[in-house]
């Protein structure tokens, strides 16, 4: 009651309690609570918080605290100075803290959708559980709770992409001093992680192609989503590469579609040719959004690009759920145009499987480039032919 009643004075005062801990009152009314003691014959003046945030119950438990420290010989003000000192360290050396300097060496060059993917996957699975700890002190077993944390969750595949970042973090700590072993590298992921069996993306038999064609052809859909297909099929892009195209990547009297690096997985520029039933596809899309930026823009915002769900989804609707997705469709032209005789080279470096290093990504996406463009054209004739006659025809030719 006595502090609660205290008010500002001219000058200010103490309310005494025992033991030298007393509430000092200053001239604008603050109540702080102060403990005056002598450690080796020096007297000390330590504050233990403000009232009322600090209650008298509080107050006078971090008083005996102190008195209990001093009556060891320690001082409780030095000891608080080095707690803090500790707790700053760690926070100066937490796998956080190293995960953000590793990321922040790590991404130049990379794309900025890679680079984004690998920062979620730390925040959502690795930071949780990893994050506070010291990076030095982490074992083997934190990390194998981590992954199966993960495993748990029904993505194995995720578990063991976040122990290779983690691995690479743990890399770089190493290298500039703030840990000095890797716990990555004491076990593989196979001896933790169940395995997995690689599932192919869902694609329908080249026998049904010519009803898939037909289907796209009638959809009842938004018209966005039917070109969307369209396009899909005589390019055989992958779905974020198609979704998130830009109208000032296309070249339509040069009949070229020009993919930056950024926009691709492998990190390098890609060149697609465009057929003339492609040309004419994106002409029509463009009455719709060529006064946009995307060619798909979202129904909501426009400066968003639409679902990677809605052609997925679009194909359920049409019947074809678990049977056909949008990816599935570069798993048909593979198996076709290889059937037809085209060249193994010609048709990996359409579907951006190649890889490349840093010297030859500067040129090698142009390569092979009119053997390409004709397989493109006969691509689209193939495609144009199958939906119009309702049954798979042969190429009327085929590049050497």
């Amino acid at each position: 009651m006595k502090i609660r009643r205290s008010k500002a004075g001219k000058k200010a005062y103490r309310l005494p309690d025992s033991g030298g801990l007393f509430l000092f009152v200053t001239p604008t009314g603050g109540k702080l609570w102060r403990w005056k003691y002598r450690h080796r014959g020096k007297q000390k003046l330590m504050a233990l918080g403000q009232y009322p945030d600090v209650p008298l119950v509080t107050a006078r438990k971090r008083h005996a605290d102190g008195r209990a420290l001093l009556s060891t010989g320690v001082d409780p003000m030095e000891n608080r100075k080095a707690e803090k000192t500790a707790l700053k360290a760690t926070a100066e050396n937490s796998f956080m803290t190293i995960a953000g300097l590793w990321h922040d060496h790590w991404r130049a060059g990379k794309s900025p959708q890679h680079v984004d993917a690998t920062r979620r996957r730390l925040e959502k699975n690795v930071i949780p559980l990893l994050g506070p700890r010291p990076i030095a002190e982490i074992e083997a077993s934190e990390l194998v709770a981590m992954a199966k944390a993960i495993e748990k969750r029904g993505v194995g595949d995720m578990a063991k992409r976040a122990l290779q970042t983690v691995g690479q973090v743990f890399r770089f700590a190493i290298a500039h001093g703030y840990a000095k072993k890797n716990p990555a590298t004491e076990f593989k992921p196979g001896d933790i992680l169940k395995g997995t069996k690689k599932v192919n993306l869902a694609r329908v038999e080249v026998k049904e192609l010519p009803g898939l064609l037909r289907a796209i052809e009638i959809y009842r859909g938004k018209v966005i989503t039917r070109l969307a297909m369209k396009l899909m099929a005589l390019t055989f892009v992958r779905t974020k590469e198609l979704i998130e195209a830009r109208w000032d990547e296309f070249d339509l009297e040069a009949r070229r579609w020009n993919i930056p690096a950024e926009r691709m997985k492998m990190d390098s520029p890609h060149i697609v040719p465009l057929a003339r039933q492609t040309v004419e596809v994106l002409e029509m899309l463009y009455t719709l959004t060529g006064t946009k930026e995307f060619l798909f823009p979202g129904d909501r915002n426009p400066n968003k690009v639409m679902s990677n769900n809605t052609i997925l989804e679009a194909l359920d609707r049409m019947g074809y759920r678990g049977r056909q997705t949008g990816h599935g469709f570069r798993g048909l032209a593979s198996t076709i145009l290889h059937e037809q005789g085209y060249e193994h080279a010609h048709i990996e470096l359409q579907l951006a499987h190649t890889e490349r290093n840093a010297v030859s990504a500067a040129y090698n996406h142009a390569l092979y480039l009119e053997p390409r463009t004709r397989m493109m054209q006969a691509w689209a004739d193939f495609l144009e032919q199958t939906q119009r006659s309702g049954r798979v025809l042969p190429f009327r030719s085929k590049v050497a």
